[in-house]
């Protein structure tokens, strides 16, 4: 007996992130399952076996995998690469082969015409003996191609302004300000499970964001994978994993594309002094994401515990006691370089209380601040341990 059956990548919104919802229409709602007699008692003649070169697949969720799985991902991976129909898979467990697909996609995000795929059941009698395997795509060929010469030619502009001689941290701050930089969030756009929303559009959501991260930090030659899971709220959401001079972290991109709400500002402050990115999430260990995030990937992902790649670790804003000295210098330096915003990072919340007394309750920021009408404008994340000051 044959019977087919539909696998798609649903959009699910939720408070402006989007995330994968997997259906399987059931047979009596669906002409996709079509039941065929192949033979009362005959076996369909065993194909050749398939040569694979596992070597080609430097992919985080396919080395995370059991051997078994992993000729099962390689097998997907070719067929949703080709094109190909019908391809015999290496297991019949549908929960599996949904699990490996998603898998596949984790690790490539160059696939990003792929809209889900198909299967064939093949028994005798009430035995499975196969399920063959069927991409569905967005796009036909000649579309795909089009699309991705826009996306190389957005990558070679992006890449091309990168500091030479970068190191990884630089390369991972340089991709997540300008895919910021160049990308407003817009869950109506088209494509926002995918590249080509960045890309092509400039507008997209969390996965979106996440899978340009991934691809553009790819290219520059950084490991980044994709991870899923769901936020402060059970929202589904997407960011990534990178890895920095041995060390992994997380970034989210999609968080950093958003403005600090001041508290206290003026009716008429400046426009352009609001920021535009929170480096809050610019690669953060395990401990600090969970505040925030919770893991729903596929494949164990590793304990990130090191600080030394975080942002205000890097970039000198991060306090492990009260010092009012480096206070001081911050500030100053800050104004030097004109910036207009200055956020401090405490390592725990002993030091951020240190923080607020002296800066807020004591109000011994305005010795750093150049406010010739008495006012003040910041915010503070209390999760984050940070307090951010316009300048």
């Amino acid at each position: 007996m044959k019977r087919t059956g539909l696998l798609l990548i649903g959009m699910l919104v939720v408070t402006g992130c989007l995330t994968y919802a997997w259906r399987i229409l059931p047979r009596q709602e669906s002409d996709l399952y079509i039941q065929e007699n192949v033979g009362a008692m005959q076996e369909e003649p065993e194909p050749a076996e398939q040569v694979i070169q596992r070597e080609s697949e430097q992919g985080y969720a396919y080395g995370k995998l059991p051997a078994e799985k992993q000729e099962l991902y390689l097998e997907i991976r070719d067929a949703l690469i080709n094109f190909e129909e019908d391809v015999r898979l290496s297991s019949c467990d549908k929960a599996e082969i949904s699990d490996v697909f998603q898998c596949v996609l984790n690790d490539h995000p160059e696939i990003f015409y792929v809209e889900g795929y198909t299967y064939t059941e093949y028994t005798l009698g009430e035995i499975l003996k196969k399920i063959t395997f069927t991409g569905s795509y967005r796009f036909k060929q000649a579309e795909i191609a089009e699309k991705q010469k826009l996306i190389d030619a957005y990558t070679e502009r992006c890449l091309s302004g990168m500091p030479a001689y970068a190191d990884d941290y630089t390369k991972v701050k340089y991709i997540y300000e300008y895919l910021i930089h160049n990308t407003e969030y817009d869950a109506a756009v088209g494509d926002n499970q995918n590249i080509c929303s960045v890309f092509i559009e400039g507008r997209s959501v969390c996965q979106g964001y996440a899978k340009a991260t991934q691809y553009l930090l790819n290219k520059a030659g950084v490991f980044a994978t994709l991870v899923l899971g769901h936020v402060v709220g059970g929202e589904g959401h997407a960011w990534n994993l990178v890895r920095i001079d041995g060390e992994y972290y997380y970034v989210d991109t999609t968080w950093g594309d958003a403005s600090y709400q001041a508290v206290g500002t003026s009716t008429d402050y400046p426009a352009e002094k609001i920021p535009t990115i929170n480096y809050d999430y610019l690669c953060v260990p395990t401990e600090q994401m969970n505040l925030t995030h919770t893991l729903d990937n596929v494949v164990e992902l590793p304990e990130c515990s090191s600080m030394a790649a975080n942002y205000y670790v890097r970039e000198g804003f991060y306090f492990t006691e009260w010092n009012e000295e480096q206070v001081e210098r911050i500030f100053h330096e800050e104004y030097e370089k004109g910036s207009a915003y200055v956020t401090l990072k405490c390592v725990n919340e002993d030091v951020y209380r240190q923080m607020q007394e002296a800066l807020i309750e004591r109000q011994e920021v305005f010795r750093y601040l150049d406010c010739p009408e008495g006012i003040v404008s910041y915010s503070d994340n209390e999760k984050q341990y940070s307090m951010s000051f316009w300048l």
